[in-house]
């Protein structure tokens, strides 16, 4: 038997990359689907939230005016609220209807999805019927590369390609799931169902912390009494308009947020 002394030096697995290099510096300007994000002071990025609405990885687009601002508004109150219950977050405070001023972070190319309900690619997948609990909410990892598909992972993917280490993985889970049970809870205040919901995390000053947005974008949220869809879904499916649907939502978030000190003076 050969022995791994003796394999040769093509077939000897690549080291892992270091994760601890230096963060490639961040570009002034990065723009997304629906987002674009601009460097200002040290330490410190813009983000602003567009018009647009995409599905199918881009497949789908079309825009809706206020759409950004309507996603500003609960991206705030819910990062707010979070950081009140203990989940570090990127949020310093919102500049304008459309902007935030976030923390700059450097990204891990991961989409952290918690799941309390069956819908999606989920159902899709497994067979299951539309609103199946799930007990326990289960957890799945996706990596953030659109020319792949954003394809589901494992642990042991994660580290083979060198997007975590494993004590970060424990961290990601950890806040992730508090994270995903605080706004279930609050939710359920409104007589909301949250389905499930994606998050993503970047380092930041030695730490792990919440970054990018939670708005109907990024979460599947019913009425819990009649199954009213308050999320993209009505896009992805064409239930029905957007904006009135997003604006539906904040007004019953915002009763229950508002009188919070710390939201209601956060401009």
């Amino acid at each position: 038997m050969t022995s791994d002394a003796t394999l040769r030096r093509e077939d000897r697995p690549p080291p892992p990359p270091n994760l601890h290099a230096e963060i490639p510096e961040i570009p002034e300007i990065y723009e997304g689907k629906a987002k674009r994000v601009r460097r200002t002071a040290e330490g410190l990025a813009e983000i602003y939230f567009k018009d647009d609405a995409t599905a199918g990885n881009g497949k789908k687009h079309a825009r809706f005016p206020g759409k950004g601002a309507l996603c500003c508004r609960i991206s705030e109150l819910l990062l707010l609220y979070l950081a009140r219950h203990g989940i570090a977050t990127h949020l310093v405070r919102r500049v304008d209807e459309r902007t935030l001023l976030v923390r700059s972070v450097a990204i891990i190319p991961l989409e952290v999805v918690v799941r309390f309900q069956v819908a999606g690619s989920l159902a899709q997948r497994t067979g299951l019927p539309l609103g199946t609990t799930c007990t326990p909410p289960i957890y799945e990892l996706y990596y953030k590369r659109d020319d792949l598909g954003d394809p589901i992972l494992n642990d042991e993917h994660v580290r083979l390609l060198g997007l975590a280490t494993e004590s970060e993985l424990a961290v990601l889970r950890s806040l992730a799931l508090r994270a995903a049970e605080a706004l279930r809870q609050l939710l359920m205040r409104a007589d909301l169902a949250l389905y499930d919901l994606k998050f993503e995390f970047g380092r930041c000053a030695g730490e792990i912390v919440l970054a990018d947005e939670i708005s109907p974008d990024t979460c599947r949220i019913r009425d819990a009494r009649s199954g009213q869809v308050l999320d993209k879904d009505v896009f992805r499916q064409d239930l029905a308009e957007l904006c009135p649907t997003y604006s539906a939502l904040l007004a019953r978030l915002e009763p229950l947020l508002a009188s919070d000190s710390m939201i209601s003076g956060a401009r």
